[in-house]
Parts: C-alpha cells; structure tokens; sequence
C-alpha cells in the first residue's frame, strides 16, 4: 500500500512515517518547511519519498496528488498544534488543508483519509468516561485549536463518505522526541519549588496521555482497516494519570532527589494570571506562550478528562487479529 503522511517533519508526523515504514508501506513523506534528521535517514536509505507543498494551496495540493498518482491514502497530521496564535494561522493550517486534502481526495476516488484531531473537539470540562458517540462537539470553542478542529472535523463529515475517512483524536501527546508538551512541564518545575493546582481537584483529576507510538499506530492502522471506516477513535494511553501523577513523573525524569511540594490555589487566579500570559502571547502570534499557565493550558490540566477509548482497543486487537486488507 502507498500512503502519504503530511506533516511528516512534526513529532506525530514522523513517528506516523516510521511506523508506517516498520509494517511496510510504501511511504510518501510530505513536509512544508520544517525538516527532521530523520527523514533524511529514512530517504537516503530509500525507504521513503519525499515531496513539499503549503497544504493551504489548492494548486500545491494538487500537484503532489499528479507526482503520486498512486496514493491510496493519506494520514494527515500536518497542523498547528498551540493554545495561542493569530486565528488565521489555525484556519490555513487547520481547516483550509483539510477541505483541501478531503477535495482532492474525493475527486481521485482516493481509498481513506485519515485526519489527526484531538480530543480537544469536546470542549474542556469534567467528564466521566463517555465514549465518542456520547460526546457532542464543542461547537462554541473560543480557542482557535480547537475551533478549526471542529469545523475540520464537521466539513470531513459532511463531505466525504464514512468509507473515505477516519478522525483520530489523540489525548495530549508525549513520548521520546516530545517537543512541547515535556518541555513546558520541565520548564515550570525548574523555576518552581511547587507543583502548582488551581481549582477543585487538587491535582487528582484524570490528565490522559497519548504515547506517540501508540497514535502512529493508530493511524496505520486506521488508514487500513475497513472497521474504522467513517469512524472517530479516541486515542489515550490505558494507563491512567492524573496531572500530579504527571508532574511527578517528569520531577522524576528530570531533577532526581527534589523534593516538590503540591499547593492548591482558587482557580480565579489561576484565570487571572493565564488571561494575562494568552493575552500578550496572542498579541504576538507566539508559536507557544511565553510563561504558564496560558488560560487554555490552565483549563485543560483542571479538568477531569476522563474519555472512553474503547475503539481504540479494539483497533489495536485487530493488528494481529485481522490481515492487512488494501482498500
């Protein structure tokens, strides 16, 4: 099977790219402008293509379909991943390269779509295990991320039929090579003698994670498998982690034999503190805020993000279940 895997220079991207490789796919690795050490292994080798276009330029878009006729599916995880930022940069980066991709993908007759969300589309509240096909989206998301991954996700729906795509919605995702979310957590504990809560759980509430390897997985999978057609599939680690269980596995990563104390704060000023740092981190378009809490951030640890992901599980059973059907 070819695939195309855009984004292929991001953290999820590239680890999609090396997984896809490892079951033996024949892989087309889109980038824009970043570039990754790692795809210039994988190319030199010659266990991939490489191609670039801007996927918010129909006609870029276009002619990487006419350099690869052959594809018969993508695995989009090119985006802008942040809570902060001009909204136009989300709309290209987040919307406009999907309705482009889904476009060209359905006047090629292309075999499945397969484009990286989040579970971000919920909104950020407490919930309590609910699966996919309890939870609504959150269709008044003020953010930008997941606003346009909303509407991503509604224009997927409404224009492609279910066994032309897939929605992979991956928790926060880490793993080796994590180039944001370890780094920020690190940060905070190295200039705090605190971890730091806001708001009634204390630090108790469910923070899910997604190893990375597990989301590349996914979305090989989901790229192949005929059950995951016209799906949306959670995708979360099983393990289960609060966000003090979090803190405390990167103090213990990172600084060995410090001690941490937890403290609890009234969340409005958590709100106070995080409006001020999105505010000014917005008025720059930051690729990332410059301090935490970001009041997107700051919501996001004091919920209690408990999905159901049994989807997920049952797609992983199906690897060695079920032999590869090419679509």
């Amino acid at each position: 099977m070819r695939l195309m895997v855009t984004g292929a220079a991001g953290f999820i991207g590239f680890n999609t790219v090396r997984e896809a490789v490892r079951r033996g796919f024949e892989v087309v690795a889109l980038t824009h402008r970043a570039t990754h050490p790692g795809l210039d292994a994988l190319s030199a080798s010659g266990a991939i293509q490489r191609a670039k276009a801007d996927l918010s330029e129909p006609r870029e878009v276009r002619a990487v379909f006419s350099a690869f006729p052959s594809l018969e599916a993508v695995i989009h995880c090119a985006g802008r991943a942040s809570d902060v930022g001009w909204p136009q940069a989300f709309r290209r980066a987040n919307f406009d390269s999907v309705v482009n991709l889904g476009a060209v993908c359905r006047e090629v007759g292309m075999c499945r779509l397969v484009f990286v969300s989040t579970t971000d589309v919920y909104g950020l509240r407490d919930f309590y295990g609910e699966n996919e096909d309890e939870l609504p989206l959150d269709e008044s998301a003020r953010n930008s991320y997941p606003r346009f991954k909303v509407l991503a996700e509604k224009w997927i729906r409404a224009n492609l039929p279910p066994a032309q795509y897939v929605i992979i919605r991956p928790a926060a995702v880490w793993g080796e090579g994590d180039p944001t979310l370890l780094p920020r957590f690190r940060a905070f504990l190295a200039s705090s003698p605190f971890i730091v809560h806001f708001g009634r759980w204390r630090g108790q509430n469910r923070w899910p994670l997604a190893d990375v390897r597990t989301v590349a997985a996914a979305n090989c999978l989901a790229a192949t498998h005929p059950e995951a057609a016209g799906l949306a599939i959670n995708v979360l680690d099983a393990e289960r982690t609060s966000i003090e269980g979090f803190y405390r596995l990167v103090a213990a990563q990172h600084f060995p034999g410090r001690r941490f104390r937890s403290v609890t704060l009234p969340y409005a000023c958590g709100a106070a503190l995080g409006c001020v740092i999105s505010g000014i981190s917005n008025i720059l378009n930051l690729s990332h805020p410059f301090a935490d809490p970001s009041l997107y951030a700051l919501r996001s640890v004091s919920h209690n993000l408990d999905f159901g992901d049994a989807r997920l599980r049952a797609l992983l059973a199906s690897d060695e279940a079920a032999p590869f059907q090419p679509c």
